[in-house]
């Protein structure tokens, strides 16, 4: 089985960008649209997400999947170079591996979903990590623990969710994403989950990045683009 690699890519602009001539930014834009669009050409998937005004320092987030790291490092170099790229920096970047949890013998669509099907308005993704005393639990006590942490999840099965294994590659333990066209059930779901045992063996699960799903040019125009940009 293929491995498939995830990376939460959040990029933010700089300011003086919006205060370019207007052929500049609507040539910038365009180049910088067909940068990620080409994503494909080297079998990488790219989501465009908007972060404008709801994260410090970030504006855009690029969800994207692909067979290797190699594939998502050459897919962020293009995007950085390429255009509006180039007024772009990295405000945050997690990344992980897609593998088979140990808690679950036949995981769900909502638990592994990998995104496949329509995208749902909402993405929120973030790094989490567990303690050194979680992974010295025995197998035994630790599925009893992730067996109710799953329970109180499947409530809410409008909510999908990924994990993705980001040791040795990230500064965290996993990549964690859940999508959803209702964001407030959402808070619901979190506000849930603190109150079951799993959390005791939480050391870090932000920054969250909440992202609106939307098409490129969309995008760019809420950037400051002028209107005939792609």
């Amino acid at each position: 089985m293929t491995d498939t690699y995830v990376q939460a890519l959040a990029l933010g602009l700089d300011p003086t960008w919006r205060r370019l001539p207007d052929e500049e930014r609507e040539a910038s834009s365009d180049e910088f649209a067909r940068a990620v669009a080409a994503d494909g050409d080297d079998g990488v998937r790219t989501y465009t997400y908007s972060t404008i005004g709801l994260q410090s320092g970030s504006d855009v987030l690029l969800w994207r999947l692909a067979e290797s790291v190699d594939a998502l490092e050459e897919a962020g170099a293009r995007t950085l170079r390429s255009g509006l790229g180039r007024w772009l920096f990295v405000r945050e970047s997690f990344i992980g591996v897609l593998k088979p949890t140990q808690y679950v013998t036949t995981p769900t669509e909502q638990e592994q979903s990998a995104f496949g099907g329509e995208r749902s308005r909402y993405l929120v993704v973030y790094p989490f990590t567990k303690s050194s005393e979680w992974y010295l639990l025995g197998r035994e006590a630790r599925q009893g623990i992730m067996n109710e942490h799953m329970k109180v999840g499947r409530q809410w099965p409008a909510i999908r969710q990924l994990l993705a294994y980001s040791f040795g590659m990230d500064d965290n333990d996993f990549l964690v994403a859940y999508e959803m066209d209702d964001l407030p059930s959402f808070g619901d779901l979190v506000r849930a989950l603190r109150g079951t045992e799993s959390r005791r063996s939480t050391v870090r699960d932000t920054p969250i990045l909440t992202a609106i799903h939307r098409p490129m040019d969309e995008i760019l125009r809420l950037l400051g683009a002028p209107e005939g940009a792609s």
